[in-house]
C-alpha cells in the first residue's frame, strides 16, 4: 500500500516523475465560472493535482482557476488528454499546443490518449495509435509533457501499442470504482509499469445508496464518498473525484485520519455492478 498520510503524498511513475495520490477531476464541470471557481476551490482545499481533457471543453476555465489560485506552476501536477479527432502524428502535435495555449501553461505534467479506438479510425486503429503514440513520445522529448500515458485502453490495445512504442505508457486512466474494479486490467497495468488512475471513482450516483456503504460510513463517521476514495487509495489506485461544491471538494480531501480493515475492503470489493460499468471503447459511438 502506498504511503498514505496526506493529499500531496505521491506515487512515482515509471520515468521517476512524482504524481500526487489524489487528483481533482473536472469531467462534466461546465466551462466558465463554475470550472474556474471549482479548480480554485480545489487548490485552496489542498489539491495539487488537477485533471482535465480537451474533450471536457473547459481547459481555458481550468487554466483561469489555476491562475486565480496564485499557486506556482511547479507546485501543481496538471493532466490533459488528446481527443479522438486529433489522433495521428500531425494532429496530436497540433493538439498539445492548442491545449497548452488554452490552459495558459508551457507544459503539462501528464498527457494521455483519451480513447484507443475512435469511430473515425475503427478500421485501422492499430496503425493510427502507433502514429499517435509516436507523437506522444516526441511531446515528452520536447518537454511539453513530463509524462505520457493512455486512458480507457484495454489489454489488446496496449499489446498493439507495445509493438512500436519506444517509451511505455506510464499511466492508464480507467473507470475504476467498487462497482467495476476491473481486476484483470488493473493487474495488467501494474505488470506493465503503469499506474492505475481511477476516473469516476465514486461510480455513478447510485453508489451513495448502497446500504453496506452507508452503514460503513456511519461507523467511521465519514461520508460514503470518503469511504470509497479511501478504498481506492488502499488498492493503490489514484482517484480523481470531482465536485463543484466547495464543501464536498474539501470533504473529499479528508481521507487520512482513518483506515479500512481487510474485512471492510472485502465488503466494498463485493459491491460489483451496483453503480455502472466501464464503456467498451471498441463499440463506443464516438
Amino acid at each position: 500500500m502506498a504511503h498514505l498520510t496526506k493529499l500531496t503524498d505521491t506515487y512515482t511513475l515509471s520515468n521517476g516523475v512524482e504524481i500526487p495520490i489524489v487528483g481533482f477531476g473536472t469531467w462534466q464541470t461546465p466551462d466558465g465560472d463554475v470550472a474556474k471557481a471549482s479548480v480554485e476551490a480545489a487548490i485552496n482545499a489542498g489539491y495539487r493535482h488537477i485533471d482535465t481533457a480537451a474533450a471536457y471543453g473547459n481547459e481555458e476555465s481550468v487554466g483561469a482557476g489555476i491562475k486565480a489560485s496564485g499557486i506556482k506552476r511547479d507546485d501543481l501536477f496538471l493532466t490533459t488528454k488528446l481527443w479522438n479527432a486529433d489522433h495521428g502524428y500531425d494532429n496530436a502535435m497540433k493538439a498539445i499546443d492548442t491545449s497548452l495555449t488554452k490552459l495558459g501553461v508551457d507544459y503539462v505534467d501528464l498527457y494521455l490518449i483519451h480513447w484507443p479506438n475512435p469511430v473515425q479510425y475503427r478500421d485501422n486503429w492499430q496503425s493510427v495509435n502507433a502514429e499517435t503514440w509516436r507523437a506522444m513520445e516526441d511531446i515528452l522529448k520536447a518537454g511539453k509533457a513530463r509524462a505520457i500515458g493512455v486512458s480507457n485502453f484495454r489489454e489488446h490495445h496496449l499489446d498493439e501499442l507495445y509493438k512500436t512504442a519506444t517509451v511505455k505508457p506510464m499511466v492508464n486512466q480507467i473507470f475504476l470504482n467498487p462497482s467495476d474494479a476491473q481486476p484483470e486490467l488493473v493487474a495488467y497495468n501494474k505488470a506493465h509499469g503503469m499506474l492505475n488512475e481511477a476516473y469516476s471513482p465514486l461510480g455513478t450516483g447510485k453508489i451513495f445508496a448502497v446500504p453496506e456503504l452507508q452503514k460503513m460510513a456511519k461507523r467511521f463517521d465519514k461520508s460514503v464518498a470518503q469511504i470509497v476514495l479511501r478504498w481506492s487509495l488502499q488498492h493503490d489506485f489514484l482517484p480523481l473525484p470531482k465536485s463543484v461544491h466547495a464543501d464536498r471538494i474539501q470533504q473529499n480531501t479528508e481521507l487520512f485520519d482513518f483506515e479500512l480493515s481487510h474485512q471492510d475492503m472485502q465488503v466494498i470489493d463485493a459491491q460489483a455492478g451496483l453503480a455502472g460499468e466501464y464503456t467498451d471503447p471498441d463499440t463506443a459511438t464516438f
